[in-house]
């Protein structure tokens, strides 16, 4: 079938609209299933068994066993046993009770961020979002790119591909990470089913490598006491063990990951009959459960892959370039279980590192658009999933090529992240709990803080690349939330107007003459003020006594917020005077807004009348982007061109 070009168009136009349209796909629909006035109430009872669930949570979580044991290996040497206990010590008594209690305070998968957002308010609440954002982002976006590594490390490591893809790290890892955004750019449904199979496969062949290495170290009776004794010569008495595993613990943080994702996918989880959206019982019930077992699950693995491969492994091959770096449960099934099993394990660990990437991208898509458009911190692009994909999978090869897909080296920024993200939860759940006059509660959880601040801040101080680079995403985040935010602030920024029955009044009674209104900011509203403003207007505009003219007052809320709804309130001041009340975020957005619906429900063209205000313009633009205010005049006309390009159907703006 031939297709024809419009006379007049250029050849391309017809390509050029068929890629906008698909790059923005489901952008309608998608901006409906965010929070905020124009969303759709979700079914509180849909979903999927925890366990089912978990398996997703586990893509990310159970993952990290292709890497963990050996940067264990690597920070602790031969303690990395006991460091491991320690950090599964941490993981029961600490990350686990505090992420059960966020799924019991932000259940929609808001996460922790969600709980801080309601503590802070104006600007500064913003910016600190914005900061969680960021190392949200180098959690996930890490994860992608680390996984991804990983991966590699496993496909070059087997003995049948080593010379083929030896040297070549770097683009096999950008050809997996780009492979990962083509499925989402083809567009990627979360296929629950398949992560509980690749789960399933991968934790029994797991078992099977731990229950082998297990076997071959009690079946050598000299294997436990020989690493007894070069740990008692290295350490010296068990108590400087311990001490030292306290010490070392924080470079092990990657065995925490995991938690953030499971109440992430929150939403998928099936509730209760009884179960409603603003209180999922059945929904928190299987959060915790889904988040308890995944971390009992894990913790065993944790600390049994940790012994098999300290005490079989020898220390030289955890190295970089040795056989272990990256991939020590690999080596022991290559070592141990033969070859074709060893290839078996390799793809298992390659396909659900990749599907980790998968669920990191998900959480990136799932995360943003909760907060960046409601704050207008996102162009309008930003709603939709293909263009976000492409932002992220070239920042991820960004990632990739700065750090040579090294799994270690990018080990410090992966672990910033993680602890960054599960301190905020900690310190979150403390004020919850304590506003919640649960001291036991308070007490505990400021325990756990303490422990997880102690954690983050020697993380910070030992691998300070990943606060570096945790700081790149965060400066990035928030210049261009900023530049977005700019560049929307003369959007109409009101979702929708409604009046109460004073102010319904008030119109219908003009209707069938000429609307005026006078733009007021309200002082002292007594009845001098109002007598003052009107006989000025009156004066400015050779405005005739008889004509009937009512008052807007609008009062600004929160500057910091973007959209919100519009309620107008009408009143009659000092027995003469009509004033119609607002309160919105900003003056000139909240007029023009209810000039077009004014005009939409009478269908005349409103006048409204201003002063002019003193003072340089440019301070006045930074009044109006930080504080609603400023020079309203111009603003409130350039709000009014925007939302309506018919200049014959705006609204009249008169200035005097």
């Amino acid at each position: 079938m031939a297709f024809s070009t419009p006379e007049g168009a250029a050849p391309d136009d017809g390509l050029r609209q068929r890629l906008r349209a698909w790059l923005l796909e489901g952008l309608t629909d998608l901006a409906k299933r965010q929070p905020g006035p124009h969303a759709e109430p979700e079914d509180a009872h849909r979903g999927q068994p925890w366990w089912r669930v978990m398996c997703l949570t586990g893509l990310d979580y159970f993952s990290t066993l292709g890497y963990q044991p050996g940067i264990a290996a690597l920070a602790a040497g031969l303690l990395s046993p006991l460091a491991t206990v320690v950090l599964v010590v941490v993981t029961l008594v600490g990350a686990l009770p505090v992420y059960r209690r966020v799924a019991e305070e932000s259940p929609h998968g808001q996460g922790s961020i969600a709980m801080l957002e309601r503590l802070l308010t104006f600007w500064k609440g913003k910016l600190f979002v914005l900061t969680l954002l960021g190392f949200a982002a180098t959690d996930f976006l890490i994860t992608i790119t680390l996984s991804a590594a990983d991966a590699t490390a496993h496909l070059v490591e087997n003995p049948h591909l080593t010379d083929v893809l030896h040297g070549h790290e770097v683009a096999v890892t950008l050809i997996l990470v780009g492979m990962l955004g083509a499925v989402f750019l083809k567009g990627f449904t979360e296929a629950i089913g398949l992560a509980v199979a690749l789960v399933a496969v991968y934790l029994l062949l797991n078992a099977v490598v731990v229950a082998v290495g297990l076997w071959h170290i009690f079946s050598a009776p000299h294997v436990v006491p020989d690493w007894s004794h070069a740990l008692t010569a290295q350490r010296g008495s068990p108590l400087v063990m311990v001490g030292v595993a306290l010490v070392i613990f924080p470079k092990l943080a990657l065995g925490l990951s995991g938690f953030e994702t499971g109440v992430a996918v929150m939403p998928h989880i099936e509730g209760k009959p009884g179960d409603t959206e603003e209180r999922p019982i059945g929904r928190i019930q299987g959060a915790k459960k889904l988040l308890t077992t995944a971390a009992v699950i894990m913790s065993v693995f944790l600390i049994t892959s940790s012994f098999i491969t300290t005490l079989l492994i020898p220390q030289h091959e955890f190295k970089a370039g040795g056989q272990a770096n990256g991939r020590a449960l690999a080596y022991l099934a290559h070592e141990y279980l033969g070859s074709a099993f060893g290839t078996v394990y390799d793809a298992s660990t390659i396909t659900i590192l990749w599907f980790a990437g998968a669920s990191a991208m998900a959480g990136l898509l799932n995360l943003m658009p909760r907060y960046l458009p409601r704050y207008g911190m996102a162009p309008h692009w930003a709603r939709a999933v293909r263009p976000m994909v492409l932002v992220f999978i070239l920042v991820a090869f960004l990632v990739t090529w700065l750090f040579r897909a090294d799994v270690d080296a990018q080990g410090g920024a992966y672990a910033t992240g993680v602890l960054v993200l599960i301190t905020s939860a900690a310190i979150a759940v403390t004020i919850a709990a304590r506003r919640a006059r649960q001291r036991g509660w308070t007490t505990a959880f400021g325990a756990i803080s303490v422990v997880f601040l102690y954690t983050t801040a020697v993380n910070v101080i030992e691998r300070p690349d990943g606060v570096k680079i945790g700081a790149c995403f965060i400066t990035g985040i928030m210049a261009v939330s900023l530049l977005s935010r700019v560049a929307r602030a003369f959007e109409l920024r009101v979702t929708s107007v409604t009046f109460d029955p004073m102010a319904e009044r008030f119109v219908r009674d003009i209707a069938h003459r000429r609307i005026r209104f006078i733009a007021n900011k309200p002082e002292a509203r007594d009845l001098a003020e109002y007598r003052e403003k009107l006989h000025q207007i009156r004066e400015d505009n050779d405005i005739p006594a008889d004509e009937d003219m009512i008052f807007v007052e609008v009062t600004v809320a929160d500057p910091s917020e973007f959209e919100s709804e519009l309620q107008v309130h009408g009143e009659v001041a000092h027995g003469r005077y009509r004033v119609l009340t607002l309160q919105h975020a900003t003056v000139a957005n909240a007029l023009a807004a209810l000039l077009l619906q004014v005009r939409d429900l009478t269908g005349q063209r409103p006048h409204i009348y201003f002063e002019w205000t003193e003072g340089n313009p440019l301070a006045h633009f930074l009044r109006f982007f930080l504080f609603g205010q400023g020079e309203v005049a111009p603003v409130t006309r350039e709000v009014l061109r925007e939302a309506e390009p018919e200049r014959n159907r705006r609204p009249h703006v008169h200035v005097g």
